[in-house]
């Protein structure tokens, strides 16, 4: 993936992308499935963006109960309100797959060094947009775990992901127990729920790869 492609990077030319490379504020890592790339109770000059793989961003308690609070795709960034604001971090980002990211160290960007550099404004106005839509996407969770039965949460997940994917079969980024985690379920309510829906026909699936039935 061509980092001057992400959306992070939108408007800025070659040249624009090449001097702000050359400036010294990114770096690039590898990451195995299972690698904790940002950790819980640390802090961060650096939000990433992901240029391969999946990352799942994590909050685990102090008895051991996890929750999946969203997933990281190719061209997504994480980590930016911790990244801009040096507040500790709430949250691990986990490698949910073999990852690599472009890390963008965000103190040094916002230092004011960079005010005149032509891509600083049109960097800004990404940033902008980019924390909206992580806005908008943890408040798609609130809606999928509010309601109080299991059949209700998978009902609002599942039709999101159609609308989004713009067809009534599609793939979801998680698998049995990740799912549990994302919607706040036990992942064996969640297992025979799941078993009900196809029985009573309102959907096929293998693996998580979904298809909603017509009635």
């Amino acid at each position: 993936m061509n980092p001057v492609n992400l959306p992070i990077f939108m408007g800025l030319s070659e040249e624009e992308f090449e001097d702000m490379k050359a400036s010294r504020l990114m770096s690039r890592k590898k990451f195995g499935r299972g690698d904790v790339i940002l950790h819980m109770g640390e802090t961060t000059e650096k939000l990433g963006i992901l240029t391969a793989g999946h990352v799942h961003i994590e909050s685990v308690d102090l008895w051991g109960n996890k929750t999946i609070l969203s997933d990281v795709g190719p061209g997504q960034v994480f980590g930016e309100t911790y990244a801009l604001t040096g507040d500790m971090l709430m949250v691990d980002a986990v490698a949910a797959s073999d990852a690599e990211v472009l890390f963008l160290n965000a103190k040094k960007l916002m230092s004011g060094s960079f005010r005149t550099r032509p891509w600083f404004p049109k960097m800004l106005r990404n940033l902008l947009m980019l924390s909206s839509r992580k806005n908008l996407v943890l408040s798609n969770r609130i809606f999928h775990t509010s309601p109080k039965r299991v059949r209700s949460r998978l009902q609002s997940y599942l039709s999101y992901c159609a609308l989004k994917a713009g067809s009534q079969e599609f793939e979801i980024p998680f698998d049995r127990q990740q799912l549990a985690d994302y919607l706040n379920l036990d992942r064996t309510a969640l297992s025979k729920e799941l078993g009900r829906m196809k029985k009573e026909g309102l959907l096929d699936f293998r693996k998580n790869h979904f298809r909603i039935l017509e009635d």
